[in-house]
């Protein structure tokens, strides 16, 4: 039984390592880009653009990819995606060789690349069940969230030291020696079939769909969870990205504290996540997620009700902010892969994370709406009441509590 046990966690630590290097070198090239684009345009909506390039596949794809997950073996579709999303990198790279690469191209290959995540980020999620024991789901989410706490953390000074040495298509090539270091971890792990009773044998997308939906109804208190995640999604996805405007704006900061604000918010990222592979296999799912849901809103309201004088006490507030956030979305994540029948996690996976990318546009949306003409602190001190409020609602839904429990 000791051999069994530590086999599985040999499997973890082979996969994630892979994923530790590909998440560096993806952050790593992200900010890439986006100093690129600043660079050559100055523009905030051509950001803006590339941001909606790189999710809004993922998002509206989600829906239907999760039966293709399902329907096919998750390991080949793992290492497929991978390669097709570094496939992607390595037009930019070649393109580099002969001149400046054209704003469009870098469009079309977020867009394209966003193709391949749609695959790959849930088909992810779906292995773990499969490699680790239902039990330690939880923990292991701690430890998954830990590494890319760790590329946050790392990424932005690498980035920085790599943007001044080299030219964007060697750092996208960097990239893609990642992802093939991801690939190759990959290729080491065995993982299980699933058996997929309930597949038919022709292709019928718009089935496989409904019955992803059926398989989330079925497990009672599975849809207002998700439904919870995806109005806090619509609710936090401005606060991280108006950070550098609280900063720098509010509290009258410079470049490097807004530097350190983001390091910070890291670094209680990775202690939280820490935290719950410590603590994750003995803890209330259904309290984790409304005390970290909560914990998020007294942050965020206490940040804006903080004075012009106290950027140095939302140093302490975005720490808090990242040590609530493994807290949500790992223990969210677990529980799906707890309740939710194999044959049928892809599909779920992916609907419930469409449901979130759909609606943080929303929220940008309304945070660029008003944050101008109330106050980048309203905005937060606003923002952190309804966060509160949602975290009381989720205490309050009883079959909530019932989809939490252990098996």
């Amino acid at each position: 039984m000791e051999g069994k046990n530590k086999k599985y966690q040999i499997q973890f630590a082979v996969l994630w390592s892979g994923q530790a290097a590909s998440m560096l070198t993806s952050a790593v090239l992200q900010m890439a880009i986006v100093w690129y684009l600043t660079e050559k345009t100055g523009s905030a909506a051509v950001l803006s653009l590339a941001t909606v390039m790189g999710f809004l596949p993922q998002a509206v794809l989600g829906i239907f990819i999760g039966a293709l997950i399902d329907r096919y073996d998750r390991k080949k579709v793992l290492i497929y995606s991978d390669l097709f999303i570094a496939l992607m990198g390595l037009v930019l790279f070649v393109v580099g060789l002969f001149g400046e690469i054209p704003i469009w191209l870098i469009m079309v290959v977020l867009f394209v690349r966003s193709v391949g995540s749609a695959f790959y980020s849930p088909s992810l999620n779906a292995v773990m069940p499969l490699i680790v024991p239902k039990e330690q789901l939880t923990r292991f989410a701690g430890y998954a969230q830990s590494f890319r706490s760790v590329s946050m953390l790392l990424s932005p000074a690498l980035a920085a030291v790599l943007f001044s040495w080299w030219d964007l298509n060697v750092i996208v090539l960097l990239d893609v020696a990642g992802a093939l270091l991801a690939v190759t971890a990959f290729c080491r792990v065995a993982i299980p079939k699933v058996t997929r009773e309930q597949t038919q044998a022709k292709p019928n997308l718009l089935l496989e769909v409904r019955q992803g939906l059926a398989a989330l109804r079925e497990q009672k208190g599975l849809v207002p969870l998700v439904v919870i995640s995806a109005v806090y999604a619509a609710l936090y996805s401005p606060i991280g990205t108006l950070f550098p405007h609280i900063t720098m704006v509010y509290f009258g900061g410079t470049v490097a504290q807004s530097s350190a604000v983001e390091i910070v918010f890291a670094c209680g990222m990775l202690a939280g996540s820490l935290l719950l592979g410590r603590i994750g296999g003995r803890i209330d799912k259904m309290r984790a997620i409304s005390c970290s849901i909560a914990l998020y809103g007294f942050s965020v309201l206490a940040t804006g009700l903080l004075p012009p004088q106290g950027l140095r006490f939302f140093f302490v507030f975005a720490a808090l902010i990242g040590l609530a956030n493994p807290f949500f979305n790992g223990v969210q994540v677990a529980v799906l892969q707890t309740k939710v029948k194999e044959e049928y996690l892809g599909r779920v996976l992916s609907l419930t994370s469409s449901a979130g990318m759909l609606a943080m546009p929303l929220g940008l949306s309304l945070s660029g709406l008003f944050t101008d003409k109330i106050g980048v602190n309203h905005w937060y001190a606003g923002t952190g009441a309804v966060i509160l409020v949602l975290a009381v609602v989720s205490r309050c839904i009883p079959s909530m509590h019932h989809c939490c429990d252990e098996e």
